[in-house]
C-alpha cells in the first residue's frame, strides 16, 4: 500500500507534477489558460481534483470506457474515448479469438455507455476544449494502459499545445509503452511485481457519478469565482 486513498494519491502526485511541470503556455501561445487537467472517470476524476487544486488549473472529466473481454470484463481487449476513438489490444484479440462481430457487439453497449457518463457528469454544459491547451491527462493507475492509449490518441487528434499523462502507480513497461503517446508520462511508483491498482491503496471504493458530478460542478465554480475576480 503507498496511499491511504485517491485523494492523498491526487495531493502526491500534484506535488511532484507542481515541481517539474514547466510553464502551461508555450512560446507563441499567450492565453492559452494554463493548464487544462483532464480526470478519466470515474477515480481518476478524484486524483484529477487534487491535482488541479495543487496546480491552480482547470478541471474537467475526459470520458473513456474500456471493452471488457466477454466472460473476463476485467481484461481489456481495447477501449473507447470521447469522439469515436477505438484502440484494439491487438494481443489480447488474438489470444481470444474475438469474433469482429462480438468486438463490434462491445464497442456499441460501451459507446452507448460513454454518452450516458457524458451526460451525467457535466449535464448541458459543453466539454471544455483541449485545442492549443496544455492537457494533463490523470487517472487512479493504470494497469494494462489501453482505458490511457484511448484518451491520448483522442486528445492528441484535438491538436493540443502539450499533452501530458500523470498516474500515481503502474507497472514499469505500461509506462513505457504509453510514454510514445504523450509528451511526458509521470507515474509515482512502479512496483515489480505490478499486481493491480488497488493495492496501491488503503481505501480504493468505487467512485460513484454522484461524487465526479460534485467535483466538476465545484471546480466549475471555483473557475467562474475566479474568472469574475479579474
Amino acid at each position: 500500500m503507498l496511499f491511504a486513498d485517491r485523494e492523498a494519491a491526487g495531493r502526491a502526485l500534484g506535488d511532484r507534477l507542481a515541481a517539474e511541470l514547466g510553464p502551461a503556455e508555450p512560446a507563441g501561445a499567450p492565453g492559452a489558460g494554463g493548464w487544462l487537467v483532464l480526470g478519466l472517470p470515474r477515480g481518476g476524476v478524484v486524483v484529477a481534483a487534487a491535482v488541479a487544486r495543487r496546480l491552480g488549473a482547470g478541471l474537467d472529466a475526459y470520458v473513456v470506457r474500456k471493452l471488457g473481454l466477454p466472460g473476463q470484463p476485467e481484461l481489456a481487449m481495447g477501449a473507447i474515448a470521447s469522439g469515436g476513438t477505438v484502440v484494439r489490444n491487438e494481443e489480447v484479440l488474438a489470444r481470444s479469438a474475438i469474433t469482429p462481430g462480438v468486438l463490434r457487439q462491445v464497442v456499441l453497449d460501451e459507446a452507448r455507455e460513454l454518452v450516458r457518463r457524458e451526460r451525467a457528469y457535466r449535464g448541458d454544459r459543453p466539454p471544455v476544449r483541449p485545442t492549443g491547451r496544455a492537457v494533463l491527462v490523470v487517472d487512479d493507475g493504470i494497469a494494462t494502459g489501453s482505458t490511457a492509449r484511448a484518451a491520448l490518441r483522442a486528445l492528441r487528434a484535438a491538436d493540443p499545445a502539450r499533452l501530458v499523462l500523470a498516474v500515481p502507480v503502474a507497472p514499469a513497461e505500461t509506462v513505457a509503452m504509453l510514454a510514445a503517446e504523450a509528451d511526458a508520462v509521470f507515474c509515482l511508483a512502479q512496483p515489480r511485481p505490478f499486481r493491480s491498482v488497488g493495492r496501491a491503496y488503503a481505501d480504493f471504493e468505487p467512485t460513484g457519478d454522484t461524487q465526479v458530478r460534485t467535483l466538476l460542478a465545484d471546480a466549475q465554480a471555483a473557475g467562474d469565482r475566479k474568472a469574475s475576480a479579474r
